[in-house]
């Protein structure tokens, strides 16, 4: 049996030089695909796998760049693609003629879009089929930054098979943009007004004011003993990404600072919001 001469994926200490480095991989022959998928296939190969996923890296890089737009870091779209494409080559059949860069890249933008719409400051941005359809298209498929037409509206949702109305919404919650409610210290003496120098104050009753204190109060002593049921690192990997008030800490960068991979750090995270979630659903 031939050795496979796999590439390796030298270390990386930035994303710049982590897209340089997964670029300089060469890419496979329809003929090593095909015989690093069967391997994979037959005997379950992690080697082969290997070779399937690192060559395919920079694919991942690419898809990624495409959604730049919604203000998430990089790195974090370009892990949560590489994710992606571990499942499709996975679930890949070397038989069945197609490559594996195009059966990758549905699996791909997949992660992508679910790690957007968890993650993007704009609340239920997309929570129905529809609206998830028009989030990821409905941008590229405008002629221009004006508002669309009473045509173009019709054509969207024709060719997307949404309501009209669906294309409206969408249109205007995308338009619409991120606001914030106060405005920032770094602003200084020039801050903009902010809506909560205008937004009108709703008047609480007594019963309603005394059940908001007390929710308030359990939600924050239930967040704090939740985060010191984690150990040091999960508690930091959790503050450094969520709970930081600027500046949130990327995969890519607190890998580096722990000295593991993304991937790791990630599968931290997942465990320690779990754990959070149910201590927490304890108080309730």
């Amino acid at each position: 049996m031939a050795s496979l001469n796999l590439p390796a994926l030298p270390p990386v200490s930035s994303p710049e030089s982590y897209v340089q480095a997964v670029n300089a991989i060469p890419m496979l022959t329809a003929e090593r695909e095909l015989e690093l998928g069967r391997r994979l296939r037959d005997s379950d190969d992690v080697t082969a796998a290997s070779g399937l996923v690192l060559p395919h890296l920079r694919l991942v890089v690419s898809v990624a760049r495409n959604y730049m737009g919604y203000g998430l870091p990089q790195a974090d779209l370009v892990q949560e693609g590489n994710i992606g494409l571990m499942k499709a080559v996975k679930r890949f059949d070397p038989e069945r003629g197609v490559r594996l860069a195009s059966f990758a890249i549905h699996w791909i933008k997949a992660e992508i879009h679910e790690y957007i719409l968890r993650n993007w400051r704009m609340v239920k941005i997309a929570t129905t089929k529809a609206q998830r359809k028009l989030f990821f298209n409905l941008r590229s498929m405008k002629k221009s930054t004006k508002a669309l037409t009473p045509g173009e509206i019709r054509q969207v949702a024709e060719t997307l098979n949404v309501k009209e109305s669906d294309v409206v919404e969408m249109e205007q919650r995308l338009q619409g943009g991120d606001i914030a409610l106060e405005p920032s210290p770094e602003d200084g003496e020039e801050a903009p007004v902010t809506p909560i120098a205008y937004l009108t104050e709703t008047s609480e009753g007594p019963a309603e004011l005394f059940e908001r204190e007390q929710t308030e109060a359990m939600n924050s002593r239930g967040l704090s003993e939740a985060l010191l049921s984690l150990d040091d690192r999960s508690r930091r990997i959790v503050q450094a990404r969520w709970l930081a008030e600027s500046d949130p800490k990327t995969l890519h960068e607190l890998a580096v600072e722990f000295n593991v991979s993304a991937e790791r750090i990630r599968q931290i995270e997942a465990k320690a919001m779990q754990k959070m979630k149910k201590q927490m659903a304890t108080l309730h």
